[in-house]
Formats: structure tokens, sequence, C-alpha cells
């Protein structure tokens, strides 16, 4: 058995060495994979690595220092109150669309919806939806995605959420120009986390990001706008005169996204930040006499 703390503190000092972001976490994200644990507090109760586990360990740490990202090598990653699985062929969910949902949330409870119909278009894993499932009360959540690759990883976490008891959420293949034409006019509220990356912008991403990300859910045009374009076309169909959109935009266009909305004639266009204070997600009202 070979104690913990040390093999840690090597994964970490390899993976700083790597340019990970965060490599004290990841090394002790991939130690609670490896020992079967819960959280990474369980830890400090762990006796150790037998020689099994040592090598596996050595593995995958071996891999984060190539840059393959953590969820992929865990098989999945937690967002906000639930736990999607993720890999090869979908985005990883990233905690800055946690505060896109939570924007969603307290406006369906601002609004005194008691049984929304709400939409999350690009919904990759099903991040969005499932996150809104779980906690707008009696909404009704339809998610739609163009890749079926990503699609078939949605369908797996839709059937892991409704054997653990939560509500059931409809999952679409399709685009967001053909999303849903046979329920115009039927939705409270709209999300997207949809592509957003520049194709001028393919030097900022991290190598998790270019070289495993799939592409279909990255680029979107020149200025990274082409998509949320699309996605403002689909609100402004899929709503009900009176409902709300939010959508996610990288931190360079806090004043394009929203630019979006605006001269497309929305009511209430309003950017916001993210918990680290970045420009992250634009939203919006439809208005009541459209």
């Amino acid at each position: 058995m070979t104690a913990l703390r040390p093999v840690v503190a090597a994964a970490t000092a390899s993976l700083a060495a790597a340019g990970v972001d965060s490599p004290e976490h990841d090394a002790r994200a991939l130690a609670v994979h490896v020992l079967g644990l819960a959280k990474p507090s369980d830890l400090l109760l762990a006796r150790g690595l037998d020689e099994d586990q040592q090598a596996a360990y050595d593995a995958l740490v071996a891999r984060r220092a190539q840059r393959v990202p953590l969820q992929h090598l865990t098989g999945s990653v937690g967002f906000r109150y639930i736990e999607l699985e993720v890999g090869p062929g979908v985005f990883v969910p990233r905690p800055e669309t946690e505060s896109v949902v939570q924007w969603a949330v307290d406006a369906a409870a601002r609004e005194g919806w008691t049984a929304p119909v709400l939409a999350d278009l690009c919904t990759g894993s099903g991040t969005i939806a499932f996150a809104l499932a779980n906690e707008v009360p009696g909404a009704t959540v339809h998610a739609v995605e163009r890749d079926p690759d990503a699609l078939a990883w949605t369908r797996r976490n839709a059937a892991n959420r409704v054997k653990a008891g939560d509500p059931e959420v409809h999952l679409h293949l399709g685009s967001v120009e053909d999303a849903l034409l046979d329920m115009t006019g039927c939705f409270d509220l709209v999300a997207s986390n949809p592509p957003y990356v520049a194709t001028t912008e393919a030097h900022i991403p991290d190598p998790e990001v270019l070289d495993h990300d799939p592409g279909i859910a990255l680029w979107a045009g020149e200025d990274g706008l082409d998509v949320i374009r699309l996605v403002e076309q689909a609100a402004g169909r899929l709503l009900r005169p009176g409902g709300l959109v939010v959508v996610e935009h990288s931190d360079r266009q806090g004043t394009t996204a929203p630019a979006v909305f605006a001269e497309a004639g929305w009511d209430e266009v309003a950017d916001h930040k993210d918990l680290a204070g970045r420009d992250r997600y634009v939203t919006a009202r439809k208005r009541a006499t459209a």
C-alpha cells in the first residue's frame, strides 16, 4: 500500500508543470475516481493506493498531463445539483453556465409560472435542460441538439435522470433553425449555450477545448455570433408574447451579443456577468405585442 499524500503531491506537481489550470484539484479528483470514493473529503480517510490503483492513477495523471479533459478521464461532471456523463463527442459543461441556469430558475419563480414550458437549444449533454427540469417545479423541458454523437450522450443522461426519479426531458435531434417547428409560440423561456468561438480566435482556447471538444460545439463564424443569431430567430418563433430568452456568450461578446437582440426589437435586453465577473450571458423578453 502506497501512502496517498505524497502520490497526490507528485501528481499535482506533474500537472502544474504540464500547464493544467487546477493541478491540485485535478490530482485529488483522479484519486477520488480511482479509489471509488464519493467526494474529495473522503481522501482524508483513505489508507492509500494498492499496486493496481497506483498503476491506474499514474496512467490517468499522465493522460491529464497530456491535456485530456479531466471529465473524459472520470466519465462525468457535476453541474449544480446533478451529475452528467460526458466523454469524447460531446462538449464538457463549464461552471460559467451555472449562472445562466440560475437566471432562468430565478426568472421562472419571479414570473410566477406554475407549469412552464422551457426549451434548451444546443443542449449538448443536456446540461441546461436537465438542470432546469431538476430545479423548476412543474416544468416541461424540450432539449434540441443537432449533433447525433452529442445526442447519444444526452440520451444516456436522460435515462440516468429518469432512473433517479427526475422529470423526463423531451429530446429532439435537429438544428436551431428547424427546432420544434410544431411548437411555435408555446414556450415561456428559451435557454441556450450555443457555439460562440470566432474562427479568428482559434489561438485562444486551451488544448482541452481545441483537441477534445467537438468543433461543432465551438465554432460560430468570424465574429462568433452566427449561432447566437439563429438562436435569436428561433426564440422569437418559439416564445409566446412576453416570454424570456437567456443565451450564453463569450466574455468578449458582452456588447455584440446583446446587440443581436436589441437590433431585432426585443424588450428588456440586458447583459450579465458570471460569478467571476466576466460578461457571460444576454437576456431579453419577447414583446407582448409581437
